[in-house]
């Protein structure tokens, strides 16, 4: 997957977008199809955990059939972190300017990926939200709704990250982003990475921006959130919490 000038984005140079799958052999053709029909100039690096359904087979055929798609397969389920930091790693060696995420699901609609790309000019990292004015969610019950807001509003609280969505998993990095804040010690790798990756980037100075987008639920496939991943990634983001609020007592001790 070495990019040549034709996968070059005006002002943004070369993108690709890692999507991860485990299990998701119904909806990968689909999303991959949308996504390269929306955005030809964008590659694709599928990062399968190794899924029993079939899943990383079907994302060899779609590698063999398209050149601006390659495929990484891993031997385990390890968790979201864990295949986006290698999805990450693969693509910083490739030479890309831009690293995406996406979901394999189609929760994360291709066709609204204008507005990330847009927005990057002058940022960072951009967010995929659907907690800012504008933003939506589609075919969620009132309890997941209640419970993703109070999720980002708790993290915003006990982190001080000054993000609507800290939770999204739709963005874009600038390789250098990546690069500054230092890939090698990230140790999170389930959903709770994404809110690491928020906090890492605001924390060595740099821009994060929030664009909203349409959420949609998938409609094919179960969904890897569950009240396990959740009540994990609260007991992370607590211990960062505490952890912080007592450097910030020791900062003012010491003055």
């Amino acid at each position: 997957m070495t990019p040549t000038p034709r996968d070059e984005i005006d002002g943004l140079g070369r993108v690709v977008m890692v999507i991860p799958t485990y299990n998701e052999a119904e909806n990968l053709p689909w999303i991959v199809g949308r996504l390269r029909a929306a955005h030809p100039a964008i590659d694709v690096l599928v990062v399968d955990d190794g899924s029993p359904d079939g899943t990383g087979a079907i994302a060899d055929e779609l590698a063999a059939a398209d050149e601006a798609v390659r495929v990484v397969h891993r031997t385990a389920k390890e968790g979201l972190g864990a295949a986006y930091l290698h999805g990450f790693r693969v693509a910083l060696e490739a030479g890309y300017d831009v690293i995406g995420e996406m979901d394999a699901d189609g929760s994360h609609q291709p066709e609204q990926l204008d507005r990330l790309l847009e927005a990057l000019r002058d940022a960072d990292l951009v967010i995929g939200s659907r907690w800012v004015p504008g933003g939506a969610v589609v075919n969620w019950p009132l309890r997941r709704e209640l419970l993703s807001r109070g999720g980002n509003l708790y993290v915003r609280l006990l982190l001080g990250v000054p993000v609507r969505d800290a939770t999204a998993g739709y963005r874009l990095f600038r390789r250098t982003t990546l690069e500054k804040i230092d890939l090698g010690s990230v140790q999170s790798t389930g959903y709770v990475f994404q809110t690491d990756m928020v906090a890492r980037t605001l924390n060595a100075g740099l821009t994060v921006r929030e664009v909203p987008i349409e959420f949609v639920e998938r409609i094919r496939g179960d969904s890897k959130m569950s009240g396990a991943v959740a009540a994990e990634s609260l007991r992370r983001i607590t211990a960062w919490g505490a952890c912080e609020r007592l450097a910030q007592v020791r900062r003012r001790v010491t003055r």
